[in-house]
């Protein structure tokens, strides 16, 4: 990881251009845009679900695919109400939470010196804040016609939940045995006190976690081995090793289910902030989840005729964070030998929402094109784009990080070659159009 001079030489983006850029091409907008949207909801448009999707089937394949130790579920949003009882939310799961008696405005008692000055009190621009009180962050529902407490319900704050209750399901019909993980990818919500920073810190979000179980004795060989695989997975989709860093959790900041925890941060506009957190969960949900079913959700080593609750090593991925992450990572304000100045995103082709963009020098040749693109389509996400200047076509496609583009022009007609233009080199090469999709999935599989 890097060290701290390194990091000041990073590329920046602000986030204001991050917004901008998300709005404008389809990625990320605010949920109920047309009302004055809804603080903490966010939206993927045509391309920051692409995005999205990539990024949680690369995890998937890593994760699940790849391996004959760890199993898939999809779990429901909403479980047991008992299942939170167990695990520790309805009692712990809080935030410190101040009122100003003056504008009526919440705040996290402990990012008050991000509050700024009050702007309802006249002569003094500090806020008159109430006492200190816990806020619950679990978002509650009810279930069925009935308005009694037995109805009450919540929507889960983790996904890791429903892992930990289906433990002894998925065990017995995967016959594995320990060690092994469950992994899990799935929305989650929380009633965040104040939400900020665009889609990091929001009301609706998705994890995709892994909860790793295996023998107490081995709980610190698991935890390095997952904590240099989430690593390498970072390094695989192109992030900047200088704008990555692993921070490790004081004794003071540890969770009540939590041995020890290290954060993957990654250095946002807003500063170094997690992105993904790897915990050593020891035999506390096993052993909280056994208390309260009534259920024994111990194994038995049949080498050793050791009886045991299986201890747990976490790895748990904010989605939308690191899709925030990949994009301020891949922006670049580009000059050009010309002056120009060109906007590109240089994702990883493995999550680049659009593959391949097909392109005809003009719209008198747009049938043989469209041909082209056809066949690209069934094997990636093709845009095809006939409008405007060749020139401006492809800073389109750049802005929006698609790897290569396709252009069909008039010696096409007679060559049966088409000139393929690589995003981040700006190169191109003529390609015959019999070799069209091998050339293409070798460079998009070699990674550009």
């Amino acid at each position: 990881m890097s060290s701290e001079a390194e990091t000041n030489s990073a590329p920046t983006v602000s986030m204001e251009e991050l917004v901008s850029l998300c709005a404008r091409r389809g990625f990320i907008f605010q949920s109920s845009e047309i009302y004055g949207g809804i603080n903490g909801f966010w939206d993927y448009g045509p391309l920051g679900v692409e995005l999205k999707n990539n990024l949680k089937d690369f995890w998937w394949q890593r994760t699940v695919r790849e391996r004959d130790d760890v199993e898939g579920i999809d779990s429901a949003i909403i479980a047991h109400p008992r299942t939170w009882e167990a695990s520790g939310h309805v009692e712990h799961f809080a935030d410190p939470l101040v009122d100003c008696r003056a504008c009526k405005k919440r705040f996290r008692a402990d990012q008050l010196d991000e509050a700024g000055p009050c702007p309802a009190r006249k002569g003094s621009s500090e806020h008159d804040f109430t006492e200190t009180r816990s806020f619950n962050l679990m978002l509650r529902t009810r279930i069925g016609a009935s308005e009694d407490a037995a109805s009450t319900a919540y929507l889960r704050a983790e996904t890791c939940g429903s892992i930990f209750t289906d433990f002894k399901r998925v065990r017995d019909a995967s016959r594995q045995k320990i060690p092994f993980g469950i992994a899990q990818i799935g929305k989650a919500f929380r009633n965040e006190i104040n939400p900020r920073n665009f889609t990091f810190r929001s009301r609706e979000f998705e994890q995709a976690e892994l909860e790793f179980f295996c023998h107490s004795d081995e709980t610190e060989k698991w935890f390095e081995y997952w904590l240099e695989r989430r690593l390498r997975f970072y390094r695989e989709i192109g992030f900047d090793e200088r704008r990555l860093r692993v921070r490790s959790h004081s004794a003071d900041e540890l969770p009540h289910y939590c041995k020890r925890a290290v954060d993957v941060e990654f250095l946002f506009p807003f500063g170094w902030k997690e992105i993904e957190g790897i915990h050593d969960r020891g035999t506390y949900d096993l052993t909280q989840h056994s208390e309260f079913s009534g259920k024994d959700l111990s194994v038995m080593d049949e080498a050793t005729k050791e009886r045991f609750v299986p201890a747990v090593v976490e790895t748990s991925v904010g989605m939308d964070r690191t899709v925030l992450a990949l994009l301020a990572n891949a922006h670049e304000e580009e000059t050009l030998e010309d002056g120009e100045t060109r906007t590109v995103l240089h994702l990883h082709p493995a999550v680049a929402p659009i593959k391949v963009a097909v392109l005809p020098l003009s719209k008198k040749i747009r049938e043989p094109a469209r041909k082209i693109a056809a066949e690209l389509r069934r094997r990636w996400n093709v845009f095809y784009d006939e409008s405007g200047n060749i020139g401006r076509r492809y800073r389109r496609q750049d802005e929006i990080g698609t790897p290569f583009c396709v252009t069909y022009d008039f010696d096409s007609e007679t060559d049966d070659q088409v000139t393929v233009r690589e995003r981040d080199t700006m190169e191109q090469e003529r390609i015959a159009l019999a070799g069209l999709e091998v050339h293409i999935r070798g460079r998009l599989e070699a990674g550009i």
